[in-house]
């Protein structure tokens, strides 16, 4: 008798199920869970403030690079050097600040932001 039955093929099961709204809902539920745990870990897949957070250190980078630009463009780089040097770690952004380099065109006051990352790249050009 069980060899007269005749196996079913998975295919044959699969045009036969009839899913119901409530397993349909959970698994598009389901879906989207997992492509947005995807996206955001492997998909390069950013929030709005995490892409502003990185666009402002993007922006505080290539002002950094000019405010080392301007540092080597001083006539007394080499005494200012020592002088930089010579003050504190955590002062040396207000003497960056206090120089001018981190001022940039058409700003009044310089950014501390860029400061401080200019007083980070001099410190390595002692080095």
């Amino acid at each position: 008798m069980a060899q007269d039955e005749k196996k079913v093929s998975f295919r044959q099961r699969w045009n036969e199920a009839r899913p119901t709204k409530k397993i349909v809902f959970w698994i598009s539920v389901a879906v989207s869970i997992l492509t947005m745990i995807v996206g955001f870990n492997w998909g390069g897949w950013v929030t709005s403030s995490k892409a502003q957070q990185m666009a402002e250190e993007a922006v505080v980078e290539r002002l950094a690079l000019i405010c080392v630009d301007q540092f080597k463009q001083d006539p007394d780089t080499a005494e200012k050097l020592i002088e930089f040097v010579e003050t504190r770690r955590y002062e040396q952004d207000d003497y960056v600040r206090d120089q001018g380099w981190a001022t940039m065109f058409g700003d009044e006051e310089p950014d501390r932001n860029v400061a401080d990352a200019c007083a980070k790249m001099i410190a390595l050009i002692d080095q």
